[in-house]
């Protein structure tokens, strides 16, 4: 019986030494863990050294850099959030143009957010939340861990949809956030769910809704925003991979089909749900239109909340 080759395999030599992949965020966040275990899963698949290397710093644009500026041979890989695409839209003078300075490779994963209030606070429904914003909106401040990022939008529609205001305090990451949500210094916080669920879980915030569809199994008594009185509020955050610009197209074809069964592996292994991470596949040209919906869309709720790039 003759063996049958992945969809992604080919003859040419390629790749045939060191994958890097560029997380431009600090080691052991929710990005560089995902990363990490696709990387080790690429290992596997491809017989291959795959490493990640971790270049915090400006906001993701330090790594993105490191990117954009490599040889296009599909050796350098950017893997990162959907902050990514939308440095034009969040900063006033952007490193580069995430939408034409890089190929896109693969969208890999995405995951649902969690909103969380003070837990002295005593609302402990959506409604109940939206009802006092209402009542008493100088009260209700909203942390921003970061500009553009799918928390940073997500509670942009959540006051969209919700018909309140908040006022927004910006942070420098989740972790501070969410401290001082726990403090009772700020009073919501709606951020990937992976993020803020150990707090939650020990009682340091109280958990209100999360944005996907259905309830996640991690949380199964967090009712959906869906549910909670906002029918139709779905929001993600959700990660893909880059090279740079003018990677040839038979490579960036491979490095599709290799991360996007690499994806599906990990899913079934279930390495990602224990994350509350969802695997995702597309094709390379599907993710290019995928993300230039996505910045239309965001662009469209920065601009109705007043933002202006800093």
């Amino acid at each position: 019986m003759l063996a049958v080759a992945p969809a992604w395999a080919q003859s040419a030599k390629f790749p045939d030494r060191l994958i890097r992949i560029i997380v431009p965020f600090a080691a052991g966040g929710g990005v560089d863990n995902i990363a990490r275990l696709l990387a080790n899963q690429l290992h596997t698949q491809l017989g291959v050294s795959v490493i990640v290397e971790n270049r915090a710093g400006a906001n993701g644009a330090l790594g993105g850099k490191a990117v954009q500026t490599a040889s296009a041979d599909g050796y350098t890989l950017l893997f990162s959030a959907a902050t990514h695409v939308l440095a034009k839209e969040v900063v006033a003078t952007p490193p580069y143009d995430p939408q034409t300075d890089f190929s896109p490779i693969a969208r890999v994963a995405e995951a649902p957010l969690m909103l969380v209030i003070a837990p002295q606070l005593e609302p402990r429904k959506l409604t109940e939340v939206l009802a006092a914003v209402k009542k008493d909106p100088e009260k209700w401040t909203a942390a921003i861990p970061a500009a553009g990022a799918p928390s940073h939008l997500a509670t942009l529609l959540l006051a969209k949809q919700g018909n309140v205001k908040f006022t927004y305090v910006p942070y420098k990451g989740t972790q501070p956030a969410l401290v001082d949500v726990g403090g009772g210094h700020v009073q919501l916080l709606m951020d990937s769910m992976i993020s803020v669920l150990p707090l939650a879980k020990a009682g340091r915030v109280r958990p209100i809704a999360i944005t996907s569809a259905k309830r996640s199994p991690l949380v199964p008594d967090v009712p959906t925003v869906q549910e909670s009185g906002l029918p139709g509020f779905t929001y993600g955050s959700w990660y893909g991979v880059w090279a740079p610009k003018g990677t040839p197209a038979d490579r960036v074809q491979f490095l599709n089909g290799a991360i996007n069964a690499a994806m599906t592996e990990l899913g079934k292994s279930g390495a990602l749900a224990s994350l509350g991470v969802e695997p995702v596949t597309q094709d390379a040209e599907q993710f290019k239109r995928y993300v230039a919906s996505f910045v239309t869309q965001s662009a469209e709720l920065l601009k109705g909340a007043g933002f202006k790039p800093e």
